[in-house]
């Protein structure tokens, strides 16, 4: 036989998932809810902070100031029951993450290196986890034919399943979080990597 295999999925175009959706940041000066949303904060042409969640505005002083806790505080806050301290940040530094909608022509052939606007805070687009390199502790979408599973961490590096797929092991946020701040081990998924994209 001379000349190079056929490929079996020529003819499949579709035999992986949709990306999720990405993930948006729009402004919280906007008309968007916030409790229990995730945020950035920052100030334009410095810098910016996730891994923060929001509670609902607070007018003081005719200013306007939104609570922002540490996502690992804000999960303990919910889950215990217990208040968390939360500084008041000005609702004009506060960007929250919205989910977009799926871009109709997939991007090809982009370059490495994305400039971005000091303005807001950008956001890359979903990334498969078997293009990422270390996913530990990352968040991640588990895209399956139910839909998008959104709020989960992966738990370990991709390895060789029990059925010979290459997987992670994914937890939902709440147990990632109580594993720090209880020491309680968290209940694991094994998912193969191609349903897994990094947040």
């Amino acid at each position: 036989m001379t000349g190079p295999l056929p490929d079996p999925f020529a003819d499949q175009p579709d035999w992986a998932p949709q990306p999720p959706r990405p993930i948006e940041i729009v402004p919280a000066t906007g008309r968007v809810e916030l409790r229990g949303r995730r945020v950035l904060v920052g100030l334009p042409g410095l810098g910016w902070r996730g891994d923060l969640r929001a509670d609902e505005r607070v007018v003081q002083n005719s200013r306007t100031y939104v609570p922002v806790i540490p996502e690992q505080e804000w999960y303990r806050a919910e889950s215990e029951q217990v208040e968390v301290f939360a500084p008041l940040v000005p609702v004009e530094r506060v960007w929250v993450e919205t989910l977009g909608n799926r871009p109709s022509v997939p991007t090809v052939g982009v370059s490495s290196v994305n400039l971005v606007s000091l303005d807001a805070p950008a956001h890359r687009a979903p990334t498969p986890v078997f293009e990422a390199g270390a996913v530990t502790g990352r968040r991640v979408v588990h895209v399956a034919d139910a839909g998008e599973q959104r709020d989960l961490r992966a738990v370990t590096e991709t390895y060789s399943g029990a059925e010979g797929d290459i997987c992670v092991r994914i937890t939902p946020e709440l147990e990632w979080y109580r594993w720090a701040w209880r020491g309680q081990p968290p209940t694991t998924l094994e998912v193969p990597v191609h349903l897994l994209w990094i947040e």
